[in-house]
Order: structure tokens, then C-alpha cells, then sequence
């Protein structure tokens, strides 16, 4: 389970309503295993590279699958919807770091520097 604090919000123009959640570091914690675990790094990093916008990345997970406590990224919709994850930092550089500690560079699959944040 990855801690979070959650809140009942209107989504903008749509018009509908949502649950969204807001975490610290610690909240990432469980992802940053589970990319491991599933030896998923180059996946997930290109994932969170390609999100970026500014000090921004966003993704999205598998509703379905994280139910089961793994993580897969959906290729297209999906029929229960997508788990839509923001990680915003205080500086591009700070976002850089973080998707580092997340998801390092690898050679053969190993990382090649894990750094702690």
C-alpha cells in the first residue's frame, strides 16, 4: 500500500469527480521496489522521461493490475480507467534526481548507480 492522503475533487471542465491523492518521497517508496522487483527500470524510466513537463512527470498504471500489488503501464484505455500518477518537484533538476532514484540508468538490466534520496 503506498501511503497517501486522499481527496474528493472536481476534475476541472469535465465536470466529473474523482479521488486524487497527494504523498511525499516515502509515498514513492513502494514503486521504486516494485520497479525492481518486476525488473521493469528501463521501462519505467522511459515511461517517466517521456512525462515530463517542466518540474512535472506523469504516467499512468494499470487500475486492474496494481489491484494485485504490480505495476504495468497500459498501452491505451482501459476499461476501468488508468491510475494517473503526477510527480512534481521543486525544480527540473530536483524531478531529474528523483526519476534517477526511481528508475537509474542500467547496463544488462542491473542499475548502475542507485543513489539515495
Amino acid at each position: 500500500m503506498i501511503p497517501v492522503e486522499l481527496k474528493l475533487q472536481d476534475s476541472g471542465d469535465s465536470g466529473s469527480t474523482g479521488l486524487y491523492g497527494e504523498g511525499d518521497l516515502e509515498s514513492l517508496r513502494k514503486l521504486h521496489l516494485l520497479f525492481r522487483e518486476e525488473e521493469i527500470l528501463d521501462t519505467a524510466r522511459g515511461m517517466l522521461l517521456n512525462g515530463i513537463k517542466g518540474s512535472t512527470t506523469e504516467f499512468r498504471l494499470s487500475k486492474q493490475v496494481a489491484f494485485v500489488g504490480k505495476v504495468n503501464f497500459p498501452a491505451g484505455r482501459e476499461s476501468l480507467g488508468s491510475i494517473h500518477v503526477g510527480i512534481t518537484a521543486g525544480s527540473d533538476n530536483e524531478l531529474q534526481r528523483v526519476i534517477d532514484w526511481l528508475t537509474p540508468q542500467t547496463i544488462n538490466g542491473e542499475p548502475v548507480e542507485e543513489i539515495e534520496l
